[in-house]
């Protein structure tokens, strides 16, 4: 073709891209970078994406474990306060139950 100039003689940074429907396409410098910035933007993304559900995760596991713990903490509070109200009035001796 007459006028054009090959790929590896620019010198504005343009690569052949190769061929869509027979027509030579060319990338030049900005739109590499375009496609570099988009790629590093969505990776990061997916990344932070994965992060945040990690993070969510703990943050439920956490949460649980702490409700639970005060459950069991009510539980035991609960639990000693029927022993000490069915505690006997008397005492006792030899094995037998005597009220004084």
């Amino acid at each position: 073709m007459a006028g054009t100039v090959p790929s590896c003689a620019r010198d504005d940074g343009a690569r052949d891209r190769g061929t869509e429907s027979g027509v030579n396409v060319v990338v030049g410098k900005f739109e590499r970078n375009k496609d570099t910035v988009q790629e590093l933007t969505e990776s990061a993304a997916n990344h932070v994406g994965k992060i945040a559900v990690i993070i969510a995760g703990a943050v439920r596991d956490v949460t649980r474990e702490i409700g639970d713990w005060v459950s069991d903490g009510i539980e035991m509070r609960e639990a000693a306060k029927k022993a000490r109200d069915d505690a006997p009035l008397g005492q006792v001796i030899n094995g037998e139950f005597e009220s004084r």
